[in-house]
């Protein structure tokens, strides 16, 4: 049976803590998968609904962006791919008497996970200047507040528009049309905060900013190395995949400061040996130092140069650019700087090079862990020279695997959400569309929140997402926020971004994956693309949850016809009645999806093309792709200090808390925690158990200070801490950003732990 959401914020001052446990999945993640979805949606419905996720006539999980195998098991999901179904098909009602009883200051000091636990947003609710709390709107007022805040703006650019990585293709593409027809690129979205150092990086080194690998890539590969990424918890499913390479004969090396226990042992709940001894995944782990992987893969290039017959010589010559000054640079790399900067010992890097020597395929795999560092794109393409030496791009079983986040983040970037857009892609919306789009380079999250904070931004509109949650330095964020004229969140529920407003504010509420969408010309679905390139349909199968809700499409649509009125060329009518009008515009705009309508009409969809996976061809601006050359850099780490990774807990999903435990690290009942090595614990001073302040330090000298942490004593490696995020969002500068893609470096945070007023 379905349960009521809590009416009080629970206890979080005395979280339980036990070891971290070694392997992951199992009977225990269909306990407690079960548990998960039949408090939010009763038993019934919990059946009927995960039935259909990810099921080739079934909705896309709008949790993580792993692709889906050709042959589906009926159950297709993961643990947290359940959480996130069952928070999104809730039986929980936010109705407007609910906001009735709640004013905005009293939701303000809820906690996250309270909020989002109050269930789906059923009406649209409108937050007046000087009102203290939502009242319900109609979508035709909504829509004309919406049109009097953009219409008093001195210029197009003092607009935003944010999108999440849950928004469909369809969505996506109306939504930055919209923009641009409106005259501006601010298009931030939630890729700026996770693998814009990916594309970046990939880009410039292959000509493409996405990986070069399919799923059945991973069950050919001869090794696997995973840098910077706990698929046990961010992505389960993958799991799979490590398991049946394995079962192949591949190796895996897992590079991460903390170990992980879906990468040490995974008990596969869909098999009998799963649900006993499970298998063995890891079979090196390199426990590095926070930031240390630029260090690590170029040393293991020096090593693979000075080793006779290593380098593929033949694909170097055929194939690269800038051989010879990346050589130069990977001969110089210097081994105790190497140790220092990785923590590692020589025995291990050796390991692994010989490991990388006996192997004729290989596949790197990153995420965050590599992505939110100050020299996160020269790491990222020190991973390229790395595969390049060996060619292992464009060769099957082989290649680079940024795994992303949510589940159409990187759909929402070939759709065109994006501040720098490329002008091929402009003059194919000008030639198909017949306006003028805007050239110059729009705000991307931290420059929006910059523009926001000087007043430069008036309006923020929010496709999807929790932007105050996931953003970084939540002080400077929030303030900024406030600064608003105008917020406006379309969103499924509820959370910290709708009680951080403007002067006025919107609450737009949408339809979810798991929903029906009947429109004029029939019942709907949408498309996704998944981490590998592969582009599918989704239908969702449930009633919707009110009546008063519009799907994404729906609300741009309707949108864009009331602020843009009569001087819109683009029919905004027709794209809401029938999303197929939609891909019909998208096969002639957007490289790949030619015959667009048809090809999604396959069961599974279809992959797009990929020039370096499919034919070793790459658009660079060489022509061919790039060796680089770069300095090495780490983080340098001042005495007394820790250098502090953010991360999620295994009950969350981004910025979504699902619950209080993280049981893979041993952690319940609460999330103030702060993980610290046995020896810096006790170098510092403090005792396992003991209540901390975590003080970040920078060069602009502002104390950024989140209090009343517990010390747990964990596994680390020496010299670094991690803690959850958002909690520690607070210590992470707004100017603290990766070079070149200006990704927040949420990675590598120096702290100091001052002793808690709560202590």
């Amino acid at each position: 049976m379905a349960t009521k959401p809590p009416q009080a914020d629970p206890v979080q001052d005395a979280p339980q803590v036990a070891g971290p446990q070694h392997a992951a999945a199992g009977l225990a993640a269909i306990g407690h998968t079960l548990r998960a979805a039949q408090r939010q949606m009763g038993v019934r419905r919990t059946m009927l609904t995960l039935l259909n996720v990810n099921q080739k006539d079934g909705f896309d999980c709008p949790g993580c962006a792993w692709p889906e195998p050709d042959h589906r098991h009926k159950a297709e999901f993961c643990e947290n791919g359940a959480k996130a179904v069952a928070e999104e098909a809730t039986l929980r009602r936010v109705t407007p008497e609910f906001f009735a009883a709640h004013p905005v200051a009293d939701l303000a000091g809820r906690s996250g996970y309270w909020l989002g636990q109050q269930g789906r947003l059923t009406h649209p609710m409108y937050l007046p200047e000087g009102g203290d709390r939502y009242e319900p709107v109609t979508w035709e007022r909504a829509f004309d507040i919406v049109a009097e805040e953009i219409g008093a703006l001195a210029s197009p650019d003092e607009a935003v528009f944010y999108t999440s990585g849950r928004t469909s293709n369809e969505a996506a593409f109306l939504y930055q049309l919209f923009a641009r027809e409106l005259g501006t690129n601010n298009l931030p979205d939630c890729s700026n905060m996770c693998h814009e150092s990916s594309g970046s990086a990939l880009n410039e080194t292959i000509g493409i900013g996405k990986g070069s690998v399919l799923l059945e890539d991973l069950h050919r590969a001869d090794l696997i190395i995973v840098a910077g990424q706990n698929p046990g918890t961010n992505h389960p499913r993958m799991l799979t995949a490590l398991e049946e390479a394995k079962a192949n004969g591949a190796r895996i090396i897992s590079v991460n400061p903390l170990p992980e226990a879906g990468l040490e042992r995974f008990k596969n709940p869909q098999t009998a040996k799963g649900l006993t001894g499970g298998a063995a995944l890891t079979d090196l782990f390199l426990q590095i130092r926070i930031g240390g992987d630029q260090a690590l893969f170029r040393l293991l290039n020096k090593l693979v140069l000075e080793t006779e017959g290593a380098v593929d010589e033949e694909f170097v010559r055929e194939h690269t650019h800038g051989f010879e000054e990346f050589a130069a640079a990977a001969r110089a790399a210097d081994w105790d700087e190497t140790l220092r900067a990785t923590g590692l010992t020589r025995a291990e890097i050796e390991r692994a090079l010989d490991m990388v020597l006996a192997s004729q395929r290989t596949i790197v795999c990153w995420a965050m862990g590599l992505t939110q560092h100050k020299h996160s794109v020269p790491t990222i393409r020190e991973v390229v020279n790395f595969l390049l030496l060996r060619g292992n791009i464009g060769r099957p079983g082989a290649g680079v695997c940024p795994v992303r986040g949510h589940s159409n983040v990187q759909g929402d970037r070939t759709m065109g959400i994006f501040e720098r857009p490329a002008p091929a892609f402009l003059d194919a919306l000008e030639e198909e569309f017949g306006f003028t789009p805007p050239r110059a380079h729009g705000y991307d999250v931290v420059r929006a929140i910059r523009a926001l904070r000087d007043g430069e931004a008036k309006v923020f509109f929010a496709m999807g997402g929790n932007f105050v949650s996931a953003s970084p330095d939540t002080e400077v964020t929030e303030a900024a926020v406030r600064r608003a004229r105008l917020t406006v969140h379309v969103s499924t529920k509820l959370n910290r971004s709708h009680v951080v407003t403007g002067a006025r504010a919107l609450i737009l509420p949408t339809l979810g994956r798991t929903e029906r969408d009947v429109q004029d010309s029939g019942e709907q679905f949408v498309t996704v693309e998944d981490s590998m390139g592969m582009v599918h349909a989704s239908r969702g199968r449930l009633e919707p949850a009110s009546g008063h809700l519009l799907s994404e499409p729906a609300i741009v649509c309707r949108l864009a016809r009331r602020v843009l009125g009569g001087r819109s060329v683009v029919p905004w009518e027709e794209f809401e009645g029938d999303y197929a009008a939609v891909r019909d515009r998208i096969a002639r705009v957007v490289p790949g999806f030619t015959d667009f309508n048809a090809r999604v009409a396959q069961p599974g969809g279809f992959a797009l093309p990929h020039a370096p996976r499919d034919e070793r061809r790459f658009p660079t601006a060489t022509g061919k792709a790039n060796f680089t050359a770069a300095p090495v850099e780490y983080p340098e780490l001042p005495e007394g200090r820790l250098l502090l990774q953010t991360l999620r807990s295994h009950d969350q999903y981004n910025t979504t808390i699902y619950g209080l435990d993280d049981r893979y690290r041993g952690i319940r009942g609460g999330r103030r925690v702060v993980l610290v090595n046995a020896g810096d614990a006790r170098a510092l001073g403090v005792a396992d158990g003991a209540y901390v302040d975590l003080v970040s330090e920078w060069k602009d000298g502002v104390e950024r200070r989140a209090p009343g942490f517990r010390v747990v004593v964990y596994p680390t490696a020496r010299g670094c801490a991690a803690a959850y995020y958002p909690e520690t969002n607070v210590l992470v500068p707004l100017d603290a950003t990766a070079d070149t893609s200006n990704t927040p470096a949420s990675k590598s945070v120096v702290v100091r732990l001052e002793q808690s007023a709560t202590d």
